[in-house]
């Protein structure tokens, strides 16, 4: 496996384990639909929150909540109408980012509402 595909992974499950820990539910991990992807889609009383993780060991070139671009966001809302749609989901939803950089010390950063 690569670095950056075990870099990924590792934010993701960095992600999961702080959603938890701040009371949410993780409903899905890797959630598919057609080429789009939801790194984490987790639940919280009425509130359905889908999640890109992007993790980056530098900022060398950017922010890792910067690599979340218009077509990536258009990707992640198509596959969330099909979830909604799947699930029957009629309450609220949010589409979040979190941002990791994994230096020396973790630097975790969540951005709720972050695109719709």
């Amino acid at each position: 496996m690569s670095k950056n595909k075990e870099l990924g992974q590792e934010g993701e499950q960095l992600a999961a384990d702080y959603l938890k820990k701040n009371g949410w539910k993780i409903q899905e991990t890797n959630y598919r639909y057609s080429r789009s992807e939801i790194d984490l889609i987790a639940l919280k009383n009425d509130l359905l929150i889908f999640v890109e993780v992007k993790t980056r060991t530098n900022t060398t070139y950017g922010l890792p909540e910067h690599f979340v671009d218009e077509k990536k966001a258009e990707n992640i809302m198509k596959a969330a109408e099909h979830y909604i749609r799947e699930h029957d989901w009629k309450s609220n939803i949010r589409f979040d980012i979190i941002s990791i950089i994994k230096k020396v010390r973790l630097e975790l950063e969540h951005i709720e509402d972050a695109f719709y």
